[in-house]
């Protein structure tokens, strides 16, 4: 195949990932505005923290892809580049799924799996901080779905690991 034609395939999956995620984003979304005009207390908070558990899902998901080819030695750029954007997205929508009601983590309480929560209530009260590391690592992530280089999707991929950590550490309880 010309490598016009596989930049162009390559071009056109890595589109349909993102499209995927923003259409996914857009669905949250438009779900919450129609939920903003209607009666307010017909929203579950379990419902949105099940979205963003289900998010976090999705994104170690595709983060679990890149990293098991780069652990193997079997880089495939063109795949690593569709989970990278479809990461990418999903953290510029990510910090929106943190509505200040669903900040419910108290010590000592037995946590639902599906809608408890395991965000720390530091998140609320440092959200600009929180706002910019997503929004870092969503940048991080649109860097590695650029790499032209196995060595530059590594080097990419462990400082996205690093970012994710690094969040978890400050806003994730156990």
């Amino acid at each position: 195949m010309s490598d016009f034609r596989q930049g162009w395939a390559r071009g056109r999956r890595a589109f349909a990932g993102a499209m995927a995620g923003i259409a996914f984003a857009a669905t949250l979304c438009g779900t919450s505005l129609v939920a903003l005009a209607q009666d307010q207390s017909a929203a579950k908070v379990e419902d949105v923290i099940m979205a963003r558990k289900t998010m976090m899902d999705t994104l170690s998901d595709n983060m679990d892809e890149i990293e098991q080819m780069i652990s193997t030695n079997k880089i495939d750029l063109a795949d690593a580049h569709e989970h990278a954007d479809t990461i990418s997205v999903m953290l510029m929508a990510f910090p929106h799924l943190f509505p200040p009601a669903s900040n419910q983590w108290k010590p000592g309480v037995e946590i639902d799996p599906v809608t408890g929560t395991y965000a720390s209530p530091d998140l609320w009260t440092k959200f600009a901080d929180f706002y910019k590391r997503a929004n870092d690592a969503s940048k991080t992530a649109y860097d590695m779905s650029r790499a032209e280089k196995a060595d530059d999707l590594k080097a990419k991929t462990a400082q996205l690991r690093t970012a994710c950590n690094a969040c978890h550490a400050a806003y994730l309880k156990q």
